[in-house]
């Protein structure tokens, strides 16, 4: 190989390195400029506490979603669960255990898909029908729009229709690959108080949450930290912050989906 060659192939190398590293501690750098950035959205709690909040997206799944429950039942922990509004039908009593074993309810509007895609005359009836899907259940105050991507408009909506807009800081790309171990060990990593951590539900998704939750709830525990709603972390789920207008459509660091 020629000195050319080898000068390029290490070049990659420490490309690739430093976007590891980067997307490794993005929760740690890119997370709290975005929220300093974007205060109409929560990305983590305010808080020098040892807690942090859980949110699942994607349910009800009718198998997953009680593996889900149970794990966290066994460590004691509470997580927000975002649902999708359209498979609510036929699971309805895991979306009325959910409510009655200590967790909360969030809007994930009525389909897997992003919002920044929809017409924000499209996306405020989406909230509506989902709505009226989980309200019967219990208190719905908190909206993750559909792939963590969002715009004034978006925000504005989610306003207007009493919720407010939550993404997170740490999300392991588990939605992305199939590794709990390795998703498990880049939540134990980045966890800091106040964080929000994004999971997934849903199938393999679902299985691997499972898991990954069997891995890290006894960790924080044993760190000393408690696993809590959304609304139990920020004390006030009412309150909704209009400080700043954000940029014109902003990407979570934390793709949720």
């Amino acid at each position: 190989m020629s000195v050319g060659a080898l000068v390029i192939a290490a070049s990659v190398i420490v490309a690739v390195a430093a976007l590891v590293v980067a997307l490794w501690t993005a929760p740690r750098w890119l997370a709290p400029r975005i929220a300093l950035r974007s205060p109409r959205c929560l990305y983590c709690g305010p808080t020098h506490e040892r807690v942090v909040a859980l949110t699942i997206d994607d349910g009800p799944d009718p198998v997953t979603t009680r593996d889900i429950l149970d794990v966290l039942h066994a460590h004691d922990a509470r997580a927000t669960l975002f649902f999708i509004s359209s498979r609510v039908p036929g699971n309805e009593a895991l979306v009325a255990a959910t409510v009655a074993e200590g967790h909360e309810l969030g809007n994930h509007l009525t389909r897997d898909e992003p919002s920044n895609r929809m017409r924000a005359d499209a996306f405020a009836a989406a909230i509506r029908e989902a709505d009226g899907v989980l309200g019967p259940f219990g208190a719905v105050r908190w909206l993750r729009p559909g792939s963590g991507w969002y715009t004034d408009d978006i925000l504005d909506a989610i306003e207007r229709e009493g919720h407010r807009c939550a993404l997170g800081s740490i999300y392991p790309y588990d939605a992305h690959h199939p590794w709990a171990r390795l998703s498990a060990a880049y939540v134990l990593s980045n966890v800091r108080p106040g964080a929000v951590i994004i999971l997934h539900d849903g199938g393999n998704r679902g299985r691997r949450t499972a898991d990954v939750l069997r891995r890290v709830l006894p960790t924080l525990r044993a760190r000393g930290y408690r696993v809590v709603t959304l609304s139990e972390l920020v004390g006030d789920p009412t309150q909704v912050v209009s400080a700043a207008v954000s940029p014109s459509a902003v990407p979570s660091p934390t793709q949720a989906t």
